[in-house]
């Protein structure tokens, strides 16, 4: 792997490590399986890059495609709670409408926005490599909104969101509505998934409905990395551990698939992922976050 294919997995560990944050918010602290991210993550993507196109402030449109997710979370948390449609079917049509939403905004299959104005245009130009720039930048923005998540989680709300997630019935009995905090944790979820595709529209010149394919698994996969390889004591740990986990992951991804002699294609990613999390949950005494999940829903 050369510098810019290593800079490149970085820039993309970062971008989806907020959708490991994600994940986490969801799978961890709320115990709420959602496929949604699928349909928000190209919904982030597809708001910011036809807002650019019409001509909007660049900021203003990755502000939107973050309430963008956290609506399209809202909306899974409201048919899971208002109608008591099953957490992970709920999640699964929203996805699903999801895909005709972001075509709708779109206007067709993809919108390239290479040579338009994004948030990296007022450091360009500045004598430093765009493989330096973009992961520099997208760094700031993540591990920032990861230190705000994590004091969040840390905060008397924080702490009622995650008493929804262990045990509803203990947290009813304690006085909180577990339902609101629901509401706003799937839509803090989704709204980190808005905002990691409109980074990633920004820093790759484009946006496209079949992004969104797989993500999931990636974020799963990220999570899992983080939480067997870094410490997790502490909720900023956790955190941190979210978006370094991913970073691992991309680069893991990276090597693998330009090692020559295992003969991997890029196509082959989600394929090498599904692997990566099947051998994951299938190891004996692994730890990690699906099978403390999956234990406590049985």
């Amino acid at each position: 792997m050369n510098l810019i294919a290593f800079m490149g997995a970085i820039e993309l560990g970062l971008i989806y490590g907020l959708i490991a944050l994600a994940v986490f918010l969801s799978f961890r602290i709320l115990d709420f399986p959602d496929l949604t991210i699928d349909g928000s993550f190209p919904l982030g993507a597809a708001v910011c890059a036809t807002m650019i196109v019409s001509g909007f402030n660049p900021l203003l449109a990755t502000v939107i495609a973050f309430f963008a997710g956290g609506m399209a979370g809202l909306v899974t948390a409201f048919l899971n709670l208002r109608f008591k449609i099953l957490n992970l079917l709920a999640s699964i049509l929203t996805m699903i409408a999801l895909y005709s939403i972001n075509l709708r905004i779109m206007g067709r299959p993809n919108v390239a926005i290479i040579t338009e104005e994004t948030i990296l245009t007022p450091f360009e130009g500045q004598g430093l490599p765009g493989y330096y720039l973009k992961p520099i930048i997208a760094a700031v923005i993540v591990f920032v909104v990861a230190l705000i998540v994590a004091r969040f989680l840390n905060s008397d709300y924080g702490l009622a969101m995650r008493s929804t997630g262990a045990n509803q019935k203990m947290a009813r009995a304690q006085g909180i509505d577990t339902n609101k905090t629901t509401y706003i944790g799937m839509a803090l979820s989704n709204a980190l998934v808005g905002l990691a595709g409109a980074l990633f529209a920004q820093m790759n010149g484009f946006a496209d409905i079949t992004i969104g394919t797989g993500t999931i698994v990636i974020g799963l996969a990220a999570l899992i990395a983080g939480e067997a390889i870094f410490s997790t004591r502490g909720m900023l740990m956790a955190v941190l551990a979210c978006i370094f986990g991913s970073i691992v992951y991309r680069i893991a991804i990276g090597l693998a698939l330009n090692a020559d002699s295992i003969g991997l294609e890029p196509s082959d990613l989600n394929l090498v992922t599904a692997l990566l999390v099947t051998i994951a949950l299938i190891l004996p005494g692994a730890k990690n976050p699906l099978k403390k999940l999956m234990k406590r829903g049985n």
